[in-house]
């Protein structure tokens, strides 16, 4: 059987895909699957020991445009894309699933999953493998903690210039827009707090988060218990630093939930509005937690300062962390 999984978006998005790949393994043991994907998530997918082989959208769409019909049993769509759904459908691919909540999934989709995302009390991890109904012909509702052992992630053995500490947690404060993300007075709180108790803070994030760091908060990236890898590491090498790290502190950001696959101590800090709430986003993993305030809020939809996430404390986070490593 060869099943094909689109999931064109980005890193969080595609690690929390991985558990639907695990469990299309268990019930399919010989299945070839496919993954289709951008290629800055390239790395990560190569990362799951279930994805036999990695198509960019870009090249699959024009495989569907060259080919009259595709030898795929499957295609399933986690990430909607009008094109894809389309040219999927003109290479008359046997089984094509989508959920019913796109217009164009009732035109090309011959295999429709009925659930809405946005509104939805489910995890994005279990929403994604309700999409496996057509294929094992049964709606599939799994605990989180079955979900956690489902990833098959594994870090690719990179080489790293300057790692010659042997305890280290990564602290990786912004999230390229896409969260709520906690004050960085809170994140060096954290780097004094670790420093006596001898652990280093690696500090991660791309080029342009390191430079609005060093804007923003100066004293985070100077401080002599912190190193600096915001734009210094390829997407490799950012997995392989979280799997020798002791773990990761973060937002909802694509690197938390890296770390959470990888079953490091992993926690992340969430706002309770609305679906980023961690009942949707959560990293699940074999160390992972989340906190969040207990509130119904909503006075952060239009802004990206939340009220809510700067409530938490760093030493709630730090006692939260040192429980999950005592694991």
């Amino acid at each position: 059987m060869k099943i094909a999984i689109s999931r064109t978006d980005n890193i969080g998005d595609v690690v929390l895909t991985f558990p639907m790949t695990g469990l299309l393994k268990e019930y399919f043991p010989d299945a070839e699957i496919i993954w289709i994907g951008k290629q800055y998530t390239q790395p990560v997918v190569e990362s799951c020991r279930y994805v036999n082989k990695f198509y960019l959208l870009e090249d699959f769409l024009n495989y569907c445009k060259s080919e009259e019909t595709i030898d795929l049993d499957a295609i399933i769509h986690v990430f909607p894309q009008f094109s894809l759904a389309q040219l999927a459908a003109r290479a008359r691919i046997r089984m094509r699933i989508g959920t019913s909540h796109r217009w164009f999934h009732w035109l090309y989709c011959n295999k429709l999953v009925h659930f809405g995302r946005k509104n939805s009390s489910f995890h994005e991890a279990q929403l994604n493998i309700f999409l496996l109904k057509p294929l094992v012909n049964k709606k599939i509702l799994l605990s989180w903690e079955e979900i956690a052992h489902l990833y098959g992630f594994v870090a690719p053995q990179e080489e790293i210039n300057a790692i010659n500490q042997e305890k280290f947690v990564i602290l990786h404060p912004k999230s390229r827009g896409s969260a709520r993300e906690w004050a960085l007075a809170n994140y060096l709180s954290l780097v004094e707090i670790f420093e006596k108790q001898g652990v280093k803070c690696f500090i991660t994030g791309t080029q342009a988060e390191g430079a609005a760091l060093a804007q923003q908060c100066p004293h985070l990236l100077q401080h002599s218990n912190v190193v600096n890898f915001t734009g210094k590491l390829n997407l490799k090498q950012l997995i392989a630093l979280i799997s020798k790290s002791l773990g990761l502190i973060a937002c909802s950001t694509g690197p938390l939930h890296i770390a959470a696959a990888l079953g490091k101590p992993t926690v992340g800090i969430y706002p309770p509005i609305r679906p980023m709430h961690p009942g949707r986003w959560a990293p699940i993993g074999l160390k992972a937690t989340f906190l969040a305030v207990e509130k119904n809020c909503n006075a952060c939809r239009k802004s990206m300062q939340c009220a809510c996430v700067n409530a938490i404390k760093p030493q709630e986070v730090v006692t939260a962390f040192e429980k999950l490593c005592s694991k």
